[in-house]
């Protein structure tokens, strides 16, 4: 057999990384969930040229890649296993063009979300996707699983945010994909086709983003508590019904507010209370408070306006701490549906009618601005029990039913890819693996990720 890593060393030399350390650690990713095996080497890219390298070698010896960022995913779409390359986009880390004026920026892959906000602050700018994830994952993460975030509710979310890609094919060609202008509509739209794709149609090695101003105004934050989750749902679909646009709208449960509140170290509430934290911003962004916390007090919520930024940031602060929080219950695999936004409590019902079934306690937040959920399975061990997956199977057809889908801005990875074809269809799911493999003809593309055969 070709030996892959001394081709690779030949080729790149110190940037083919063999140690034990970064071979386990490129196993697996946030979700829990490990790749069987080591794999081949990690490989740090730091150019362009570095990723088509890798490619050919790859397609030459028939050897899978799987693409990876900073490995902060939530379904295993990064995960690397026995006989595969992890090729890291990590230390393409550059911003390389702004346009203020234009309100575009063409940055690499691997710049962190936070950082490149940092870094076009100066500029009077900023880029709009926002996970709750935005200090640790990469912009090409964000790409690659079409991520959302706390903002999307007002702003959109990454599909909404990019021009263009510059994407490396499995056998190293570079494609420059969209365009520079706000509009262009020659040929199919392959960039949005590469957005969420998760790394099995090409390696995206840089990207053309769709920026905006920074928004003039103030911000102004309440929370809402109410008693159980159902009411905060259906405050929340008040809201959206009334006209009304917040930036941010989030909904905690009591179980996952209960756990947030003792890792901040904060008085805890008193049990089966569940929050509303909103965010409106821009100039007329009290009007809009008051109108909001007039319809949540409607709802029967109680309200709390924060009496600055500052507070606002710390109320914000507890739900950004739910992954953490949730770390502390033990080992946890976090869900991803979608359903529309006036079927928010019907899917609260779901979730409730699910953990009385299977006997657990399903701890939820949700993006309710948008409809997103994330029901956290919390388990001990470091395998999800058979439970767990029948709890999860019966959540996910529960969202279905409900006009939703499987995955708001996670992606399907390798935890969620046997129930694919129930929300796509036979037929929509076999166009879709004949589109990857036009891209990809041999398959070497992060290989047993979205498609289950």
């Amino acid at each position: 057999m070709t030996d892959v890593v001394a081709l690779l060393r030949a080729e790149l030399g110190a940037r083919v990384d063999t140690s034990p350390t970064a071979l386990e650690a490129a196993r697996a990713d946030k979700s829990g969930h490990a790749a069987a095996g080591l794999p081949l080497a990690v490989v740090r890219a730091a150019s362009v040229a570095d990723v088509q390298a890798v490619m050919r070698i790859a397609t030459a010896t028939r050897t899978p890649v799987v693409p990876r960022g900073a490995g902060t995913g939530l379904a295993g779409g990064a995960n690397t296993g026995g006989g595969e390359i992890s090729l890291s986009l990590r230390e393409m880390d550059r911003i390389l063009e702004v346009r203020p004026d234009d309100l575009l920026a063409v940055v690499e892959p691997g710049i962190l979300n936070a950082d490149l906000n940092a870094q076009l602050a100066a500029h009077g700018v900023w880029w709009a996707p926002d996970p709750a994830s935005r200090s640790i994952s990469t912009v090409g993460g964000n790409i690659a699983t079409g991520a959302g975030g706390l903002l999307c509710a007002k702003y959109g979310v990454v599909r909404d945010a990019v021009l263009g890609v510059d994407l490396v094919l499995a056998d190293g060609r570079l494609l420059h994909l969209g365009h520079r202008s706000v509009k262009g509509v020659t040929g199919l739209d392959l960039t949005s086709l590469v957005i969420g794709s998760e790394g099995v149609l090409g390696v995206v090695v840089g990207a053309t983003l769709k920026l905006r101003r920074a928004v003039e105004g103030e911000r102004v934050t309440l929370t809402a508590l109410f008693d159980g989750v159902r009411a905060a749902a259906v405050a929340s679909a008040a809201v959206t019904a009334s006209g009304v646009q917040p930036a941010i709208m989030e909904l905690m449960d009591a179980t996952s507010l209960a756990a947030a509140h003792r890792l901040l170290a904060l008085p805890v509430p008193a049990p089966g209370v569940a929050q509303l934290t909103i965010q409106t911003d821009g100039p007329v962004a009290a009007v809009e408070a008051r109108a909001i916390a007039d319809v949540l007090r409607a709802a029967g919520g109680t309200v709390a306006v924060a009496r600055d930024a500052a507070e606002g940031e710390d109320l914000l602060a507890v739900r950004r701490a739910m992954h953490p929080a949730m770390e502390t219950l033990g080992t946890t695999l976090i869900e991803d549906v979608s359903v529309p936004r006036s079927a928010l409590p019907d899917m609260f019902d779901e979730i409730a009618r699910i953990e009385r079934r299977f006997g657990l306690v399903i701890p939820a937040v949700a993006h309710a601005g948008d409809g997103n959920l994330h029901p956290n399975f919390v388990f001990e061990g470091p395998e999800v029990p058979d439970v767990v997956w029948e709890a999860a199977e019966e959540l996910f057809r529960a969202a279905l039913r409900l006009g939703g889908t499987l995955t708001g801005e996670h992606g399907i990875g390798v935890l969620k890819r046997r129930w694919l074809a129930d929300e796509l269809g036979d037929d929509q799911w076999a166009l879709q693996r004949r589109i990857a493999r036009v891209f990809d003809p041999l398959g070497i593309l992060n290989p047993g990720k979205v498609f289950a055969d």
